[in-house]
């Protein structure tokens, strides 16, 4: 093909060099003249300077034949006789290689469409050049166009050669100006939003990637879909008519080729993610069919209808394609256009609508840009791809459509399994940067692979690729966070997940109202979330989606939205329930978004009576007329003075305070409703919420219910949480984004309301779920003044049993970090504690007077972190309990500086922590430097007569030391003679050993039989058995020897219990 005059080529009386282009082979001869050499009338003003990469001759039009005149006079293009004849003559860009001619072009004066018989006279215009008769043997000036499904496609013979023109082609397609351009892209593409950045560095589109399913589609499906096309029928069977994202331009089933594409999904499907995707690749020479990439966001184009021109529109969004942009109408330039999301655009294809244009310099509204760029009227050589939601395909008409594709998800799950390794797999998801944590995230990959093949429900969750980037930050917020900034919360990651997929989105473009999609979801999903709730149920039937959607429709608008919401919108939140026997009902594709919803329905004020509702409307009407009323009284008043109209004056000021007074009434059951819903006695024994989110992603290991089983109760306990977390800051400002709006005024009166009966219930007992629970909602409140205030009443915390995982840690210290008040009491007792959870917690611990730390796994590192807590001026620990813990001979070296230098520690509990005769020997050595503690405990620990000895000799002299418990040893027979003559001479100290004092049985042989039976599930049965044993026979030598009946049968009480206690361990149910 012929070359196109480069960007920046001289241009003469404001005619671009593409508008008219003569083509004049190398055969052909040399030129009649030389524009610079020959023309006498040419001067020096009309000679621009000679660019060699444009190597091009000027032809001067008063030295062409006067043929040529008669047709440049006939066909002016905007020229005329006078411009023909004057000093200053119009002069045409001459390739020397051969070039097409007159293709296309309009009127640059006027902005006339070349009509047919302006491609007719390029014929002419050729053969005039040509005396000879003949056209360039390689390639003709003449350019036919045929007709093709969506547009008009150009056939032209292809030069058997490269011409100079390609090469210049091809070097503006390698030139710096398409460079940036690319790097623009890039880096703009790139961008991570804030959602991601939680991630590292290493999450981008470059690296972690599925492409969804694409089907090709056709209007007829759009139209009328499948019943085969079920979530739950692709899952099960391979998606058929899948198309590559390579493969959209391809020819069609006839050989056409394909101009224009409409891709289209619902929401959530990745239709946005696919175009970044295809731009990033595009950007990294990855996708080498198009030399340039030209994106535009519908939404972007629908804020403004002034008239703009293509040219000025693309450098106004594109600045480095400036000089590029007069080469977009060449046929070797292969340009894409994509227009992301068309539905934000109102497109009217009529004629009597949209005018026809074909000159990129004539200035039109966008929508008409859009328009005949579809219609291939302007730039007829680019390739368009479209993508819109299901609603708005058939605002273009299918003529102007060569290709339609579906985005189907993840279909397959085979896919879904390759997002989440990629994801959850990815170096830095632990937000470490390490790969120490590498077992975690395969363990994490492989459960919930598993629940994938196992549960069906989760992969038609995961149906939807933006529900897999939930599922993935749900697993990254629960098992990676390492400390908790103060925004990011559980409901934050919902609200931002929305955000993403809702964000500035209306429901319908064509609609006059431009309803929110997301406000329109929280009054209609989130309505039937609510309704799910009260009534504890999680599975709607039709009946129950009509109650929802259908019974306020009154008007046709309400109906097309309701059907454009059905088409869109429906599957991002409901999806049909596989379980056996619930074929025919619906449930929310994640149920904590069911939770999520109602939440929203509730504490945007949905919630209403039919009172509220209609005195709201009233309360708006009169406010809007109350004004005009009031100045129309007034002028009466002053003619007819009749006393009725004060009493007007103040009916109409006073409904409106009426009615902001029931709106006040209204806040207040929001916060009865949100206080209620936190202390259900129902949910006390329930799992903590989120190890309840935990189970509902990964599943729980373990037999599946039998369909004919009864289910378990349905356990909301979101609910109330996600209210709170509506109700913080950062999470009205991003719903305010979507078109939700809470107003800081009614956020400030629902927490006032609140605040009684939520500090009243959290006095009372609560167990440790419903507790973590209450401190999950405190933190997902986000007010540090009610929860200072929460905290203060809370002087017991009980969490033993609750698998304190690095998020649990953060939420504790972080609401714990409100106040500064002591605590009387933690118990942090099998909890999964090690050295990192230690760090999170220093600040509470610090404050904590008894503190329980039994039953973890705290090492000889651990103890090296509770050595500094011990040493700390602001340490008020009295009570330490780290019985069952690996302390071993290390970490009593630690605990020993400790116990030296600590100056609030009276009781300390080492019980089974596998101290070794060296440990207690290292504690013994530091005691005497400690003048406060009155307790130790350091019982089986495996220690025999001589670190017994030593430590009790040491407990002797200690000025504060009353008791020292040594039962469950290795102590002989001659150990336990010297450690009972000790104790006759104790001085002050009690030394617990046996379940015997000489004759007399021990005053703590209850205690030590409920710390055996207490701790036996953690301890060797075996060994425990031995040291039963010995007690018993220790109790039945004691006995023989009393002669006091009274004594014999204390003794005989007391081989009672360890004998039960014997025959429990033997039989397994103790």
């Amino acid at each position: 093909m012929g070359q196109r005059t480069p960007a920046g080529a001289p241009q003469w009386g404001g005619l671009p060099p593409q508008v008219i282009a003569v083509c004049i082979s190398a055969e052909a001869g040399p030129l009649p003249c030389s524009a610079r050499d020959v023309c006498p009338r040419l001067g020096p003003a009309g000679a621009g300077p000679r660019d060699p990469s444009w190597e091009a001759e000027r032809l001067c039009a008063c030295c062409c034949p006067p043929a040529l005149h008669q047709v440049l006079s006939t066909y002016s293009y905007g020229w005329s006789q006078r411009d023909l004849h004057q000093n200053r003559p119009r002069v045409l860009p001459i390739c020397k290689a051969s070039h097409p001619v007159l293709t296309g072009v309009s009127d640059v004066r006027h902005g006339r469409s070349l009509s047919r018989s302006g491609a007719r006279s390029s014929f002419i215009l050729g053969r005039m050049l040509h005396p000879a008769g003949r056209l360039c043997s390689k390639t003709s000036p003449l350019r036919s166009f045929t007709r093709y499904q969506g547009g008009f496609r150009e056939t032209a013979s292809q030069p058997s050669s490269t011409r100079p023109g390609q090469m210049a082609l091809r070097n503006v397609a390698s030139s710096d100006a398409i460079q940036k351009h690319r790097k623009s892209l890039s880096d703009w593409f790139s961008h991570q939003p804030n959602e991601e950045r939680q991630f590292g560095p290493s999450f981008s589109l470059d690296t972690i990637h599925v492409d969804p399913v694409i089907r090709e589609s056709s209007l007829e499906e759009i139209l009328k879909p499948s019943p085969d096309l079920t979530i739950l029928n692709q899952l099960q069977s391979p998606c058929s008519r899948t198309i590559g994202l390579q493969n959209l331009f391809d020819a069609d089933a006839c050989g056409q080729q394909v101009k224009n594409v409409v891709l289209y999904g619902t929401v959530g499907t990745g239709k946005s993610t696919l175009i970044k995707k295809m731009v990033v690749d595009w950007c990294h020479g990855r996708l080498p069919r198009f030399e340039l990439v030209i994106p535009f966001s519908c939404e972007d184009l629908s804020q403004s209808n002034v008239p703009v021109s293509l040219r000025r529109l693309i450098t106004k969004k594109y600045l480095h394609l400036k000089e590029v942009v007069p080469l977009l109408g060449s046929a070797n330039l292969k340009v894409l256009v994509i227009l992301n999301g068309m539905e934000r655009l109102n497109l009217d294809f009529r004629l009597s609508g949209t005018e026809l244009c074909c000159d990129p310099n004539e200035a039109v509204p966008p929508s008409s840009i859009v328009v005949n760029l579809l219609r291939k009227y302007l730039l007829p050589e680019a390739s368009i791809i479209v993508t819109t939601r299901p609603s708005a395909v058939r605002r273009i008409p299918s003529k102007y459509v060569g290709r339609y594709a579906e985005i189907c998800g993840f279909s397959n799950t085979n896919l879904q399994k390759q997002y989440f390794q990629m994801r959850l797999s990815q170096p830095g998801c632990d937000g470490s940067g390490s790969s120490s944590n590498s077992d975690e995230r395969d363990n994490l990959v492989e459960m919930l692979s598993r629940n994938l093949e196992r549960h069906d429900q989760i992969a038609a969750a995961c149906f939807l690729p933006s529900y897999c980037w939930l599922v993935c930050t749900t697993l990254h917020f629960l098992y990676f966070t390492k400390s908790v900034p103060p925004s990011q919360t559980l409901t934050g990651i919902y609200t931002s997940f929305l955000r993403l997929n809702f964000s500035g989105e209306i429901l319908d473009s064509t609609d006059s109202t431009n309803v929110s999609m997301m406000k329109y979801v929280a009054k209609t999903v989130g309505k039937l979330a609510h309704e799910g709730v009260m009534s504890r149920r999680t599975c709607f039937s039709d009946e129950d989606l009509q109650k929802c959607f259908e019974v306020e429709m009154k008007t046709e608008g309400e109906l097309n939205l309701l059907n454009v919401f059905r088409t869109d919108v429906f599957r991002f939140f409901l999806t049909p329930c596989v379980q056996p026997g619930k074929e025919h009902t619906f449930v929310f594709t994640i149920p904590a978004m069911q939770e999520y919803l109602a939440a929203l329905y509730v504490v945007l004020g949905e919630k209403k009576t039919l009172a509220q509702r209609v005195g709201k409307e009233v309360s708006e009407v009169i406010g809007k007329i109350s004004e005009d009323v009031t100045l129309v009284l007034s002028i009466v008043s002053k003619v007819l003075p009749l006393r009725i109209l004060p009493l007007l004056f103040g009916l109409l000021k006073m409904f409106p305070r009426f009615f902001n007074r029931l709106s006040g009434k209204d806040r207040d059951t929001i916060a009865h409703t949100m206080a209620v819903e936190m202390f259900k006695e129902e949910d006390y024994f329930n799992d903590d919420v989120l190890d309840q989110i935990n189970s509902s992603i990964l599943g729980v290991e373990g037999p599946l219910h039998h369909p004919d089983e009864a289910p378990d109760d349905e356990v909301f306990e979101l609910f109330p949480i996600f209210m709170g977390g509506l109700l913080s800051r950062r999470n009205r400002a991003l719903l305010e984004q979507l078109g939700c709006s809470i107003k800081n005024l009614a956020a400030f009166e629902i927490a006032n309301a609140m605040k009684k009966t939520m500090i009243r219930n959290s006095r009372k007992w609560l167990p440790p779920s419903e507790l973590m629970d209450y401190l999950v909602f405190l933190h997902e409140f986000q007010n540090e003044r009610f929860t200072a205030e929460a905290i203060r009443s809370l002087r017991a915390i009980n969490l033993s049993s609750i698998k304190m995982t690095p998020l649990k840690c953060s939420i504790l210290a972080s609401v714990m970090g409100t106040t500064s008040h002591e605590v009387e009491e933690l118990n942090l007792s099998s909890c999964h504690l090690d050295v990192s959870s230690l760090r999170t917690l220093f600040p509470v611990l610090l404050r904590c007077q008894k503190l329980h730390l039994q039953l973890n796994s705290l090492g000889p590192e651990a103890c090296r972190e509770i050595r500094d807590l011990l040493l700390h001026d602001k340490c008020v620990v009295s009570t330490l309990r780290l019985s069952d813990n690996p302390v071993t001979e290390q970490g009593a070296k630690y605990l020993a500086e400790a116990i030296a230098g600590n100056r609030s520690l009276t009781h300390l509990s080492l019980l089974h922590t596998s101290l070794g005769n060296q440990g207690v020997e290292v504690i013994a050595q530091h005691l005497a430097q400690n003048q406060h503690l009155k307790e130790l405990d350091v019982g089986y620990n495996s220690v025999t007569d001589e670190a017994a000895l030593g430590l009790v000799e040491v407990a002797k002299r200690h000025a504060t030391l009353k008791e020292v418990h040594l039962y469950f040893n290795d102590i002989s027979e001659e150990g336990k003679r010297a450690l009972h003559a000790l104790r006759r001479d104790r001085d002050g100290v009690q030394v617990l050993v046996f379940l015997t004092v000489g004759t007399d049985v021990s005053d703590y042989w209850a205690f030590i039989l409920s710390v055996v039976q207490k701790n036996l599930p953690n301890w060797d049965r075996e060994r425990v058995q031995q040291h039963l044993s010995l007690l018993l026979q220790d109790l039945e030598c004691s006995r023989r020897q009393t002669g006091n009946p009274w004594k014999k049968a204390k003794f005989l009480r007391v081989e009672n219990e360890v004998k039960k206690m014997l025959v429990k361990i033997q039989q397994g149910t103790l």
